[in-house]
């Protein structure tokens, strides 16, 4: 395996992005989330790219974001945390995937969590296979999923968002192809077939005219916070007690001190 935190090929007219973290379960350290605005930064400049897809090497697509680098800013002094810098990373990341002037179509095999969930919604097109499973465990840590409940949201309205934003449950790839999260659910040996054939369907579009429908349709679902007060929702609560006591109880695989 590559050492490179994100594999970039174009095959087809279309630009292949795949995390490339499988060891750690493709989870969203700081190095992964810059190797992905390169890579996206890339597709983006080469006139020959037509379309993306996103996928990731091993069984999980993404488990969210690096939980070894959010263990090691527990034990920082408090006014040299990170935290803020790493939301609006991760918010620009998300921001960029959505506002690409070309089709973005995700390739889903695995558990697509918290921030690997909100990797899914930011992209135009979403197809998994059946073992792929998605939900947004923020709350169980104290932690608030801000950036991605716009993204969510437009998939599948209010109130299954409450539902995956409140109770943290995990959803089926079929449930989330029922509540329109993702298009469709496609058998593991067919899934990059099935993303060439949605790319080449995209590409017999103009490019000037996708990237202007992509243009007016972020214009018509434009979010209320802007990317920047989106990062700071989401980065504050990492620096409430209750917050600091969710993530130590779930590094020591205990409770969370307020489950009764």
């Amino acid at each position: 395996m590559s050492d490179s935190l994100v594999l970039y090929e174009v095959k087809s007219s279309t630009a292949i992005i795949t995390l490339n973290r499988a060891d750690k379960r493709n989870a969203l350290s700081r190095g992964l989330i810059d190797a992905l605005v390169g890579a996206f930064a890339r597709a983006l400049n080469e006139a020959e790219v037509r379309c993306v897809i996103l996928t990731a090497a091993g069984s999980v697509f993404c488990a969210g974001m690096d939980l070894a680098e959010l263990q090691e800013s527990l034990d920082i002094p408090r006014d040299q945390r990170p935290i803020w810098d790493d939301a609006l990373r991760l918010a620009r990341l998300y921001d960029q995937i959505y506002a690409l002037p070309k089709p973005t179509i995700a390739l889903v095999q695995g558990a697509a969590v918290a921030g690997g969930a909100g990797l899914v919604t930011v992209c135009d097109l979403a197809i998994a296979t059946p073992e792929a499973k998605f939900g947004y465990p923020e709350v169980r840590r104290g932690l608030v999923a801000a950036m991605v409940m716009p993204h969510l949201m437009r998939h599948v309205g209010e109130r299954l968002a409450r539902y995956l934003l409140l109770s943290g449950e995990i959803i089926s790839a079929e449930e989330a192809a029922r509540a329109g999260m993702i298009n469709e659910v496609v058998l593991g040996d067919r899934l990059l077939d099935r993303a060439f054939a949605l790319a080449k369907a995209c590409a017999e579009g103009g490019p000037n005219a996708l990237a202007k429908t992509k243009e007016y349709l972020r214009q018509f679902s434009r979010q209320a916070l802007s990317i920047e007060e989106a990062a700071k929702a989401s980065a504050a609560p990492r620096l409430t007690e209750e917050c600091q006591q969710g993530l130590r109880a779930f590094f020591a695989k205990q409770a969370a001190p307020w489950i009764k």
